[in-house]
């Protein structure tokens, strides 16, 4: 049966209350400005209740770098984690690809070979296994049609369990001390893992913003396919989002071993769902079609200035996870209803 106009949107009236504009204010609180305004509030609000609840060692520039510190990696994963969210996907395995790229990577150096090989061979590897990952997630999603819950439910459960066959449950201490060196020196006063963050984000914002990749990658989370019939390959697109996603993974594993100096299969537990939970509440839609990575790492930031609000505090961590979930409540209520402002809108 073919398709007929609905007398509804023949109505003049109804047609004209549908498109009535929308108030200045109204367009600029739906904006990527407007919404990403609502996140510096946000994190303000959370300094400021730190400031007055901890003053003597929360308004520090050491306590600040702290706290960068401890979104740098949350935050490479979560660059990632956008791509995949803004196509209407999702990526549950990230964590646990951290793990088994970390594992990989310390299993090179603590062998016979640490003396016959340069440590940033053990970073090649890293990056490789995550990208290797997420290229099978991207091929199985993709090509297989396996819905990506399922599919990357899969490889969280898998690379969990090869990461804990290669350690053998055990905790693999990297004895080459120039990657230790190399990866906990401070530029410009600044630790590198923070300046990695920062390089991958504006990467990942070029990449979005600036470049065809991004476009389609909008394309493709808005309506699959209207984005297929203008022409994108959708499935091979798909696939290299993933892959982008398993790198960023990788690059999280590097960076986690530069901090611990030990691989072990432990690492990244849970990781996915912060990485999720920060692109939420950095506005990206779960449907797919919108999202920014500046909103993506002021998110990242909310939940590390809060964390530290709690330590600081000394309070539980249950009452972290619980204020946690809150905020995530909220945001997705207030994407709810923007994605119905937007619909009724257009």
């Amino acid at each position: 049966m073919s398709a007929q106009t609905s007398p509804d949107l023949a109505d003049p009236t109804t047609a004209t209350a549908t498109t009535a504009p929308a108030s200045p204010l109204r367009r600029f609180f739906s904006s990527s400005a407007g919404r990403n305004l609502g996140l510096v509030v946000a994190l303000l609000i959370i300094v400021i209740v730190g400031a007055v609840t901890a003053p003597g060692t929360f308004t520090t520039f050491d306590n600040a770098l702290v706290i960068l510190r401890q979104a740098s990696i949350i935050g490479v994963i979560s660059i990632g984690m956008t791509f995949v969210i803004i196509s209407g996907g999702i990526d549950l395995s990230v964590g646990a690809v951290t793990a088994l790229a970390s594992v990989a990577a310390s299993l090179a150096v603590v062998q016979d070979l640490a003396d016959s090989i340069h440590w940033t061979l053990m970073i090649l590897i890293a990056l490789l296994i995550g990208l290797g990952a997420g290229l099978i997630n991207g091929v199985v999603v993709a090509y297989g049609r396996v819905a990506a819950f399922m599919a990357t439910l899969a490889m969280l459960v898998g690379a969990r369990g090869v990461a804990e066959i290669l350690a053998d449950n055990r905790t693999l201490v990297i004895s080459d001390r120039d990657f230790v060196r190399a990866l906990n020196v401070d530029i410009l006063g600044v630790d590198i893992l923070i300046w990695i963050f920062a390089l991958v984000a504006v990467a990942g914002w070029l990449l979005l913003n600036r470049t065809t990749f991004g476009r389609r990658t909008v394309a493709i989370g808005g309506n699959r396919e209207a984005a297929r019939l203008a022409g994108i390959k959708v499935k091979r697109h798909t696939m290299w989002l993933y892959a982008l996603s398993g790198l960023t993974a990788g690059i999280a594993a590097v960076m986690i071993l530069g901090r611990t100096t030990a691989g072990t299969s432990t690492h990244g537990t849970l990781w996915e769902l912060d990485a999720i939970a920060a692109v939420v509440v950095g506005g990206t839609l779960l449907i797919g079609g919108r999202g920014t990575i500046t909103g993506t790492v002021f998110g990242v930031l909310i939940f590390a200035t809060l964390s530290n609000v709690f330590v600081q505090n000394n309070l539980s961590s249950s009452v972290q996870a619980v204020a946690k979930g809150v905020i995530i409540v909220i945001a997705v209520l207030l994407q709810q209803r923007f994605a119905a402002r937007d619909t009724r809108s257009s």
